[in-house]
């Protein structure tokens, strides 16, 4: 016999997204009606300096949405005071620039019902990357990574040794209310700034330690990333922060990569001062290899052309984010 259909509390955490937050909710209640399933509805709004907050108190009046408002302390932290209100036995987290496809949910019912032993579900996430190439960058750079799951999207589940090889993230993500009270009650990050931390990778890392979580391209979204130069390079210095704060104290592929990384850094900047023309030559080829590389674990033509074009100033972004994440980390160290 199924189980029950269990009972869902969906949060939201928003900060200036007053164009896209209606859309996300709209898209939400569109797929929660096709799956004739009910949902508490929590958005928190982080501080938000724009119309964010009219278009909060409309979605309460037109769709019952709990609107949760604080002063600005980062995602996290927003998450964990939705997260406070939640009452279902399942949550699902979901970032505002996240687009539920109409049948997500009800694939996320099916599977909660039929199969009650897969109870984490991260989302199969397709990137609005056309016309967008700061987008695309980020969709195609995780293609290496996760190439195992991107080069042939299908019903999979990973367990702690494959974290790394896998796409992860909780802007569409589901689990038991208990299971993410406690991976939030053990949150513990390097750095004094909770607003820095890495408030996924920390997460999912307590999570997976307990559950296998799964992934299918039945259980799906489509998030819009950033779209102009400067929030592409203040994403790709928060993207080096909260690397470091995910990776430094974990072994594996994603910390040799880090060192590795830091180390091809210093080499670059060396051989830039000593031999510039060789260098830049070095690096125009080093851009084509990589967007061939990202080519061919699954990117599109698109997502390769952007990896290729946009690398060094990500690289340079990513770089200062890293050295703002290992000063942070040292300063608690030392303050600790």
């Amino acid at each position: 016999m199924n189980a029950p259909v269990p009972t869902l509390s969906v949060v939201i955490p928003v900060y200036n997204e007053e164009s896209w937050v209606p859309r996300c909710v709209a898209a939400l209640v569109e797929s929660l009606e096709r799956a004739a399933w009910e949902a508490q509805v929590v958005v928190v709004d982080d501080g938000s300096t724009d119309a964010t907050g009219d278009r909060l108190a409309e979605l309460a009046k037109t769709h019952g949405i709990t609107v949760v408002s604080q002063s600005n302390r980062g995602r996290f932290e927003a998450r964990k005071a939705g997260l406070s209100e939640a009452t279902g036995q399942f949550v699902l987290l979901l970032d505002s620039r996240v687009i539920v496809e109409p049948d997500a949910l009800t694939y996320l019912r099916d599977q909660l019902v039929e199969h009650p032993e897969r109870k984490v579900w991260n989302g199969h996430i397709t990137v609005a990357s056309a016309g967008n190439p700061y987008a695309g960058f980020m969709a195609g750079l995780v293609k290496i990574p996760w190439r195992r799951y991107c080069a042939d999207p299908r019903l999979t589940s990973f367990g702690p040794d494959e974290f790394d090889l896998y796409p992860k993230g909780t802007g569409f993500f589901v689990a038991p209310r208990t299971t993410l009270d406690g991976a939030v009650l053990a949150f513990d990050s390097l750095y004094d700034d909770v607003s820095l931390a890495s408030d996924d990778t920390k997460v999912l890392r307590w999570i997976i330690d307990r559950e296998r979580i799964n992934i299918s391209p039945g259980f799906a979204a489509v998030y819009n990333g950033r779209d102009t130069l400067e929030k592409f390079a203040k994403q790709s210095l928060y993207r080096g922060t909260t690397y470091v704060d995910s990776y430094l104290t974990s072994a594996g592929p994603a910390r040799t990569a880090l060192f590795g990384a830091l180390g091809v850094g210093v080499v670059a900047v060396a051989m830039l001062v000593r031999k510039p023309k060789t260098t830049i030559a070095a690096g125009v080829v080093g851009c084509a290899a990589a967007g061939a590389a990202v080519r061919r674990c699954g990117a599109t033509p698109g997502e390769a052309r952007a990896v290729a074009t946009l690398l060094p100033l990500f690289a340079g972004g990513f770089g200062l984010g890293v050295l703002r994440g290992l000063f942070l980390a040292a300063k608690a160290w030392l303050r600790r």
